[in-house]
Parts: C-alpha cells; structure tokens; sequence
C-alpha cells in the first residue's frame, strides 16, 4: 500500500443533495485534493454513503460527483481502498471493478511500511452490541440481499430516505460515550499486545486518537460534526480534525 495513507470514515453521503450536503461534499473535496497533491493512498473506513445498494444495472446517481472525484484521483496515482460498513456493504462490480482499488468486507490485519495495522469500520465491535451483531449477520447473509434486490430501486432508497438518521444530533448520555470510550481503548489495547502498532476505527464518531501504550488508536470523526482524518506517512500514525476553524 502506497504512502502517505490517509484514513478517512463515516462521510454518510446522502441520497438527498440539498445546500448542506452540496457544502459537506466541497469540504471534503477539498481533503481529496490535498491527498493528490502528495499521492499515496485514500482508504475510507467504512460508511462513505449513508445508503449504497448497488443492482447489476442500477447506481445510485446521487454519489455522481464522487465518482467522478474517485477517478479523478485514480488518474493522479492515488489508490483507493474501502473498507465496508453498516450502511454501505452492498456492493458489485461498479464500485469494485470501476471505483475501488480494493475493496474489504471484513476487520483488516495489514503491513503497511512495517507497522503492524488492525483496521475496522467498528460496528458490533462493543460487548454489549449483541442485537446489532445478530443484524449484521441476517443483512449481510446472501438470502436478504438476494430478497432486498427484488425490491425496485426507487422503492428501496425511499426506505433509505426514510430510515437515515445520519447528520442528526445524538442524543446518548455522556456515560454512553465514556463506556465506548473504555471499550474501545481496552480492546486496541489487547491488539498492541499481540504485535499491532496502529489500530483505525470508525462508527463512533468520536474524532479523537489515543496513545495507549507503545500503540496508537485513531477513532476517527463523521463529516457531519467532526471532520477528520489519520494519516500515515510511512514511520508514524498522526490525527487531524479537517478545516477545523471554518
């Protein structure tokens, strides 16, 4: 994998592109072009749409931009990875074969220059998430995605429409995100002791990195409140909220 590698997660590309979705988009842009400026690779750590069901003949066209900022970028000798997350896993050949370099459904175990890194979109990672880890297993077994296929294109992202929350305001406690923050820190913890350096996560929108030992654990930001990045330039994993006085 070519460095830098910038690590980016939770963008929630949304199907509706109203004025505040047009700015959200601009913003990050202009991260994508900065990353042409220097080369390397761009790896989005899972939910980069908010919804992404892909049919055999049918896209959704409201990413049309992205696309063409993707390929642009392909142009430019950047490599684009894409690790698949809760809203975002229902992929086919388009987004593998024309957008993405490489494109992972699972937790990653990599070498990247040496460094030892454990990659995860995160979600069902919390011990407690049992609910959610039965419903990634029924959403993502062959059977629902074969059902949710039959379902017409324009009906199945009005249910997307519908059922987003993405951009709203959490409302959990602040015990809610302590917890998560406990939880996620002891288990980067027990991945530095078997041999990992970094570990990237996302889903909890946390937007922070910790030192934990001889390790590091980047928990990256939403674009719609925190926007962020990890980058890696080859020795060291460094944290960057994104045009954070604008």
């Amino acid at each position: 994998m070519k460095t830098p590698v910038y690590f980016i997660s939770d963008i929630h590309l949304k199907l509706n592109v109203d004025n505040a979705e047009q700015l959200r988009r601009e913003k990050l842009f202009r991260l994508l072009d900065k990353i042409c400026k220097t080369g390397g690779t761009c790896f989005f750590v899972g939910d980069l749409f908010d919804f992404y069901f892909e049919y055999p003949d049918v896209i959704p066209k409201a990413y049309s931009d992205f696309y063409n900022k993707a390929l642009e970028m392909k142009t430019k000798g950047v490599n684009l990875h894409f690790q698949t997350g809760n809203h975002d896993y229902w992929f086919q050949d388009f987004l593998d074969k024309k957008i993405m370099d490489k494109i992972y459904t699972e937790d990653l175990d990599i070498m990247i220059a040496g460094k030892k890194f454990f990659i995860t979109h995160g979600d069902g990672l919390l011990s407690w998430d049992h609910g959610y880890r039965i419903l990634k297993k029924i959403i993502r077994s062959k059977f629902f995605i074969n059902l949710f296929r039959w379902i017409h294109p324009t009906i199945a992202y009005k249910i997307a429409r519908f059922v987003s929350r993405s951009g709203k305001e959490e409302t959990h406690q602040a015990d809610y995100y302590n917890d998560v923050k406990i939880e996620l820190q002891s288990f980067a913890k027990k991945q530095f002791e078997n041999g990992f350096d970094f570990m990237i996560s996302g889903h909890y929108h946390l937007g922070e990195m910790y030192n934990i030992n001889q390790g590091k654990l980047a928990v990256l930001g939403d674009w719609f409140y925190r926007p962020s990045y990890a980058k890696f330039d080859g020795k060291d994993l460094s944290f960057q909220l994104w045009e954070s006085d604008v």
